[in-house]
């Protein structure tokens, strides 16, 4: 794993996923009991034609002009899933910022830094990753910037 290699200290969280569940991030912090800002959504966008990673809190939208501005773009619109999907190695819904098949562009939510342990995708529904923000920054080398809304 991605985070066994970079010696990043981290925690794994499963729970049972329902498939019928409208929003997969707000399953996963109610499932886990945690704050719903404290749980991030990874999702693909492509900026200017080149995928993209933002990451927000699963409460939030992902804001598409700032992530464009974020990534040095224009236009900022909502990846294909089969796109997303093919790209990173992981189904939609448990899409992770980490271990992705291609390192990809990403952009953390400033909002992120303001907690000592914010969780992610651990790659498939129903399994989520326990690990400080810088480290998710470190590890997918990200910059943050303020791109949920």
């Amino acid at each position: 794993m991605a985070l066994t290699k970079a010696k990043v200290e981290f925690t794994t969280h499963t729970y049972d996923h329902d498939p019928g569940a409208r929003s997969y991030g707000l399953e996963a912090a109610e499932a886990l009991g945690l704050a719903p800002e404290q749980v991030f959504k990874t999702l693909l966008v492509e900026v200017d034609g080149r995928l993209t990673v933002g990451v927000v809190p699963v409460d939030k939208q992902l804001d598409l002009k700032a992530i464009a501005a974020a990534a040095g773009g224009k236009k900022a619109v909502m990846a294909d899933p089969a796109a997303a999907e093919r790209t990173t190695g992981y189904v939609v819904g448990g899409i992770s910022p980490i271990g992705q098949k291609r390192a990809l562009p990403t952009v953390v939510d400033e909002t992120a830094t303001a907690h000592d342990t914010v969780y992610v995708s651990g790659g498939r529904r129903g399994l989520d990753l326990g690990l400080a923000p810088a480290d998710l920054v470190t590890v997918t080398k990200a910059r943050t910037a303020a791109i949920a809304r």
